[in-house]
This record gives C-alpha cells, structure tokens and sequence, in this order.
C-alpha cells in the first residue's frame, strides 16, 4: 500500500508541475509599424508665433496645441485646439482669423480648416470650412462654400479669393442679397 501511495503523490507533483509550468512565448513582431516621420519633431501647447519682415510684425498666429513635422528639408506646423491670426497689412489694420486647426507651412503660408471665420477691420466676415492664405501674395483663397457678409450685403458661393485686408474679394460661383437704405 505505501508503494501505491508513493506512486500517486509522485504522479499527483508531476502532473502539477506540468501544469504550472510558463506557456513558450515567441516573440512577433509589431503588426503596426510607427515611422519618424508620422512623430512630431516638438510639440507645444498654448503657443504663439509672429512672423516679421523688415522689422515689421507681419501676422500672429495663436493655439492650444502645436506639432512641428519635418520631413527632409520641409518643415509645418500643425495647430489644434482652436486656432487664432491676425495679418497684419502696411496701414497697421489687422484681419482676424479664427479656426478649429490649421498648418503653418515653411514658407509661411497658412491653411486653415473647421469653422473659418475671418473679420476685417471694416466688419466684414467670411466663413468657411477651408481656407488658404499665401504669405507671399498676400491673398486668402478657399474653393469651399463661403459667406461672405459686410454692413450692407451678404453674398454666397461656392470659391473665393480676397486680398488680406478684404478689400477686394471675388466669389468665383455666387448668389447673394443686398441691402439699400
């Protein structure tokens, strides 16, 4: 009987031991590959930028969050969170520009996407969901549907260019309704 019984408390630790033994692990490799280039180089929250020339503050860009990417020799900034601009034109007037988020591209030129609203010192407002402003030509474009109203009209469309100060402004497929006094 003392056999019967040594035999079964050896079977009863070896087939415990099997049991609780660690499970063999391979290593994988990672089913999703994340790149340098998909990886801001810095970020920052609450930033404001200037851009000058000549000694000129020529636009102030202001947002919660900024990611710099660099790909190469590009460089953009992309700016979340709630996105303010102000260009500034050569009579000191500003143009303010609210979005959702934009991109400040190396050559300083600006995009901007959800919810574009841009007021001119004469109270004229644009909105849109896009727009494009060229720092070099000092223009504001978007072929996204725009509104455009001013103290006497408010004028629709589809397209649209417009010199930063809004002075002169084209809608490129409008309609519209204005006001006489």
């Amino acid at each position: 009987m003392n056999s019967r019984r040594t035999t079964f408390f050896f079977l009863a630790i070896s087939f415990s031991a099997v049991g609780c033994s660690a499970p063999k692990v391979e290593p994988r490799a990672p089913t999703v590959a994340v790149s340098a280039a998909d990886m801001p180089a810095q970020e920052s929250w609450n930033v404001t930028l200037m851009v000058s020339s000549d000694g000129k503050t020529k636009t102030i860009v202001s947002a919660h969050h900024a990611a710099e990417y660099r790909q190469g020799e590009k460089q953009e900034i992309r700016l979340d969170g709630g996105v303010s601009v102000q260009l500034i034109n050569s009579d000191g007037a500003a143009t303010l520009m609210t979005a959702g988020r934009g991109i400040v591209h190396d050559n300083q030129d600006i995009e901007a996407f959800d919810n574009v609203v841009i007021r001119s010192a004469d109270n004229t407002v644009i909105r849109t969901e896009y727009i494009n402003r060229s720092s070099q030509e000092r223009m504001i474009r978007s072929d996204k549907y725009v509104t455009i109203t001013s103290p006497t009209r408010t004028i629709r469309g589809y397209g649209f260019e417009s010199d930063d100060a809004m002075k002169r402004y084209k809608i490129f497929h409008a309609s519209g309704e204005s006001f006489s006094k």
